[in-house]
């Protein structure tokens, strides 16, 4: 079976949505013949279009943008919408959807949307999961999949890589990290701070009105 691994991150590299197909990745059957794409760009390539067809499975990762999905995957995917058609009901999509917030079902309007590209592109939606806690995610790379802060994201996983190997479909799954929201919020605090004295400003810039 080919499964397209597509990252949808507008960043060039060290992004969440690739370190979670990363992660899913050894979870998949071993005899599966796995392929990387990054739709970092708002245009696609005849031949980028032409290899994502020859896949059975289509899982997307990405981050959540403004409760949806970043500008330049969404101009993909309607660029995907009539290649894919015209293969008919051929292929399964799942996505993952992370985000900043602690809590996963912010990523559910995300997910709706994902879900409602894949019926007008006349292919099969398998399963969505919303990842709450997605900003920790880079740090957490040493921790073994499943278990401390990571214990909800391996059920999560592991339950998505299953359905995506027998090809069948399963409820929209979100989820919370099992790590303290207010440390989680802490921690986000004070990488923002770290950014702004990086960047030359004070926190109380923040709150500078023009």
């Amino acid at each position: 079976m080919k499964i397209a691994l597509i990252n949808g991150s507008p960043k060039r590299k060290d992004s969440a949505s690739q370190l979670i197909l990363e992660t899913i990745q050894p979870l998949l059957a071993s005899g599966d013949d796995v392929h990387f794409y990054h739709l970092g760009k708002p245009v696609l390539t005849s031949e980028e279009i032409d290899q994502i067809k020859q896949n059975d499975i289509l899982l997307f990762a990405l981050p959540l943008y403004v409760d949806g999905i970043p500008s330049q995957l969404l101009r993909c995917l309607q660029q995907l919408e009539t290649p894919l058609a015209v293969l008919g009901n051929k292929q399964m999509v799942y996505a993952v959807v992370n985000c900043g917030f602690y809590e996963g079902h912010q990523a559910q309007w995300a997910i709706e949307m994902m879900e409602n590209w894949c019926v007008k592109a006349g292919q099969t939606w398998g399963q969505g999961v919303g990842v709450g806690g997605g900003a920790m995610l880079p740090s957490l790379t040493n921790v073994r999949l499943g278990y401390g802060p990571l214990k909800n994201l391996g059920k999560a996983f592991q339950q998505l890589a299953d359905n995506i190997t027998r090809r069948t479909t399963g409820e929209s799954v979100y989820i919370v990290p099992n790590f303290p929201k207010l440390a989680y919020k802490l921690a986000g605090e004070m990488s923002m701070r770290k950014s702004i004295k990086a960047n030359g400003l004070r926190s109380k810039d923040l709150y500078l009105r023009k």
